[in-house]
Parts: structure tokens; C-alpha cells; sequence
């Protein structure tokens, strides 16, 4: 009796191990299998993050390619970049790229750039624009000062264009000083993560029409350099009294008085070294159109320009497009302190530049920093946004950007 119980015992203990070495063994080969499965979506994950990374790799180093293919004059669209299973360093993925214009839109360029790692593949696309120098009405490094009366405003703009713009890189306090009766007919920009009520010093005496925000990045300011033909002329000495100029050329500096009067009468480009004066009512003067309607002056200034005791930019063509004042490394000061009207831009982020009383300025600024005196009104041409291929200091920046 005893013996046929311990049988019946040990036969039972016997079938429970099989069952449980049964369900241990289907439970294993599912964790394996969930595993495997596991394993091999994060092998996709990772190839499709790596595949996406390659392509984002290649639409940057297209439009590295772009704005370097725009150091070339003149400017073709023929052998765009354009390249095929180049390495993303430090893995196995691969990307290719191809740029293509847009032949509805010129300057337009659209960039196709795919990634591949393992089995993965992704594509992604971006449109090109041109971004110039002066899509802000004004704008600085440091920051300005905009004294009582003094106004702000746009002109040559579409009703649907984006507001006129003013702006700064600085974060600091009161970096932008804007005193009773200022009026900006717009938006105000402060540095990235600048509180606008910390950055912008008694807003509430200024009427701002627009926004007052924070940049979400820092604006470029890209470095000017003297064209390479230019700086290998030779220097024809100071410019001191009454001259025409017709072609391009060097100079040491321009020191004019006693009513003297420097004509620009071509579509001219000019190096000077160290200073440009205005002295004595004396006039550096761009020809109206119906003198030579190609008359026009590009001036790369290595000094500093005064204008004072009656001197003054006389760009009698009314065009700002006709008149652009680039300010190298080493030019620090840009003043007008004679009442005029002033028609042109000015790009000279090393300047502090300042308007002094009941100057009229239309065009553009970009400076160090910037004062704009009482009554001394600004007026920006909105037309100064529509970048051409061969503009100074131009580049190629994404407009749009989607994943397919």
C-alpha cells in the first residue's frame, strides 16, 4: 500500500517538473523572441537615427557648398554641389546630395540631401533664400540711443511684407535707450534670452507699433573684405581737392574743405585706407540720374568718416542701392554732424555711428552701436530686403526645411 503511494507520489512530481521545465522552456524561447524582436528594432531605431543624421549632414555641408560657390564672380548657376555616398565621419552611414534652381524664382535653390546607414534610408529637402546685410532697418552689436522726437519708419514696402525691424545682438541693460516722443513704426529685437523690459530703457516713453522680443539666435554679422583687384592697386595718394571720378581705384584718405566737391560720375568702387573728412561745406557727391544714371559708389573704408562744419554725402540719385559704405576692421567712427539728407547704407560692425540734429537718413545701418540725436529721422527703404546673387556679404540661408 505504502509503496504504491510513493509511486503515485514521485509519478505526480515527475509530471509537475515536465510541466514546469514545459513552461519555463515556452516562457524563455518568448523572452528570447521578445528580446530578438527588441534587438532588432532598436538596430532599425538606431540605423534610421543614423540614416537621418547623414542626411541633415548633407544639407549643411550643400549649403556650406552654396555660400562658398558665392566667393566665385560671377556667380553661375552651372555645377551646382552636388555629390554621392560621401562618409559621415566616425560611423557606416552614408549621405548624397544635389542642389537645383528654381527656375520660377531667381536666386532660389532647392536641396535634396538622403542618408543611408545599414537597410535605413532617409531624405530630406530644403529651399534656399538670399539673405542680405540689411533686412533690419538698423541694427548693432552693442546698442543705440534713440533721443527725444526722433522717428523710425519704412518706405518701397508691399502690404504684405513683414514688419520693418530694429534690433540688437546685446542682452545688456538699457542697451537700447529710447527717450520721450521716439516712434518705431515696427518690431524691436533684443539678444538672445534678453528680457525686453530690462534691454529696451524707458519703453514705456517710446511708441512701438510692433513687437518687442528676444532673437531665438544671434544675427550673423559677416566680416567685409576688400575685393582681391582692389587691394592689389596701387594707392593714388590723398584725395584734398575738387575731383571727378569715373573708374575704380585706391587711396590713401579723403581730406576735403573749402567747398571742394568729389564726383562720382561711373559705377564706382573705392579702397580708401585710413580717413574719409568732409570739411567747409565740402561735398563727396553721387551724379543725378540724368547725368549718368549708372553712377554709383561702393566705398571700403579702412578709417573712419566725419562729415562737419557744412560737409556732406550728397547721393543725388536719391537711389540707397547707389551709395554703400563698408567699414573694415579698423574703422571705429562713422559721424554726421551737418544737417543733410543722407541716401545709402552704412555696414560697419567695428563703428559707433551717430546722426546728429535734423539729419534725414534713408537706407540702412548696421554698426557697433548707434545715436540718433533729436529730430534726426531714420527711413528705411524695405526694398534693401530683396538680396541680388552678387550684393556684398550676401549668403544662402534655409527658408524652408521638411522630412519626407
Amino acid at each position: 500500500m505504502n509503496r504504491s503511494l510513493q509511486s503515485k507520489q514521485k509519478g505526480s512530481i515527475l509530471a509537475l517538473i515536465l510541466i514546469a521545465l514545459v513552461v519555463l522552456l515556452i516562457t524563455g524561447v518568448g523572452l528570447l523572441g521578445l528580446g530578438l524582436r527588441g534587438r532588432i528594432l532598436a538596430i532599425r531605431n538606431a540605423s534610421n537615427i543614423v540614416a537621418r543624421c547623414a542626411a541633415d549632414a548633407g544639407l549643411t555641408k550643400a549649403i556650406f557648398e552654396m555660400n562658398k560657390k558665392l566667393e566665385v564672380k560671377p556667380w553661375s548657376d552651372n555645377a551646382l554641389p552636388k555629390i554621392t555616398d560621401e562618409s559621415l565621419p566616425n560611423c557606416d552611414a552614408v549621405f548624397s546630395y544635389a542642389v537645383t534652381a528654381d527656375s520660377n524664382s531667381s536666386g532660389s535653390y532647392t536641396i535634396e540631401s538622403t542618408g543611408n546607414s545599414n537597410q535605413a534610408k532617409r531624405k530630406v529637402n530644403g529651399t534656399l533664400r538670399l539673405k542680405g546685410l540689411f533686412e533690419y532697418a538698423l541694427f548693432t552689436k552693442e546698442g543705440m540711443e534713440l533721443k527725444n522726437g526722433t522717428e523710425i519708419d519704412w518706405y518701397n514696402y508691399d502690404t504684405d511684407d513683414e514688419n520693418l525691424k530694429i534690433g540688437t545682438n546685446s542682452t545688456e541693460k538699457a542697451a537700447m535707450s529710447m527717450k520721450a516722443g521716439v516712434i518705431i513704426n515696427g518690431d524691436v529685437a533684443v539678444g538672445v534670452g534678453g528680457d525686453t523690459d530690462v534691454v529696451i530703457n524707458s519703453k514705456s516713453e517710446a511708441k512701438i507699433t510692433g513687437e518687442a522680443y528676444a532673437l531665438s539666435e544671434p544675427q550673423e554679422l559677416p566680416v567685409i573684405t576688400v575685393p582681391e583687384w582692389l587691394q592689389l592697386l596701387p594707392s593714388q595718394g590723398a584725395i584734398t581737392s575738387n575731383i571727378t571720378i569715373n573708374n575704380s581705384g585706391k587711396y590713401d584718405s579723403i581730406n576735403l574743405s573749402n567747398s571742394d566737391i568729389m564726383a562720382i560720375d561711373g559705377a564706382v568702387s573705392l579702397y580708401v585706407i585710413g580717413d574719409v573728412i568732409l570739411n567747409n561745406s565740402a561735398q563727396l557727391q553721387i551724379v543725378d540720374v540724368n547725368t549718368n544714371p549708372d553712377a554709383s559708389l561702393i566705398l571700403y573704408l579702412g578709417g573712419n568718416l566725419i562729415t562737419k562744419n557744412g560737409g556732406t554725402i550728397n547721393n543725388m540719385s536719391l537711389d540707397p542701392k547707389k551709395l554703400q559704405i563698408y567699414g573694415l576692421d579698423n574703422c571705429t567712427k562713422i559721424n554726421f554732424m551737418t544737417s543733410s539728407d543722407y541716401y545709402g547704407v552704412i555696414y560697419a560692425p567695428n563703428a559707433d555711428v551717430q546722426l546728429h540734429n535734423s539729419v534725414e537718413f534713408f537706407g540702412a545701418v548696421v554698426a557697433n552701436s548707434f545715436i540718433q540725436d533729436v529730430f534726426a529721422d531714420f527711413h528705411y527703404d524695405a526694398s534693401l530686403r530683396d538680396a541680388n546673387i552678387n550684393d556684398e556679404g550676401v549668403r544662402f540661408v534655409v527658408k524652408r526645411w521638411y522630412e519626407e
